[in-house]
């Protein structure tokens, strides 16, 4: 069996996952795009690994957007995207929040409806290691 372990960006939280995870997605659908501020949002889905928050529990919020299943939980103090247990039998975590590396490439990407427009504007732009000079 598997563990991760994870934390926010002010490391407030900080949590476990012992088990392994089913699927990885890269969603691309406009509720994801609005919570993650970017492109698409990575997560990684399992309906049988177990979460345990090591540190800062009450630091722990989440939001689920009315009339939907779209729900987040993040840190209250830095806004990081932590695990998700809101659908039952399932645990959403999102994959930069690991600390850990994993193995799992993504499944696939769902929801290429809503994709950004600018998301295809990127290829062939500039790379840089870091912050460009």
């Amino acid at each position: 069996m598997t563990t991760h372990s994870g934390s926010c960006l002010c490391g407030t939280v900080k949590y476990e996952i012992e088990g392994d995870f089913e699927s990885f997605y890269l969603c691309h659908c406009r509720h994801c795009q609005k919570d993650t501020g970017s492109a698409h949002a990575a997560n990684l889905f399992s309906q049988s690994a177990e979460l345990t928050w090591l540190a800062g529990a009450d630091a722990v919020t989440s939001f689920t957007l009315p009339g939907t299943r779209h729900n987040k939980s993040f840190c209250k103090l830095c806004g990081s995207a932590l695990p998700d247990t809101q659908i039952a039998g399932l645990l959403v975590v999102p994959a930069g929040g690991l600390d850990t590396e994993i193995s799992l490439s993504p499944t696939a990407h769902i929801f290429l409806s809503s994709k950004a427009a600018w998301e295809e504007a990127s290829a062939g732009v500039p790379e840089f290691e870091g912050l460009p000079h």
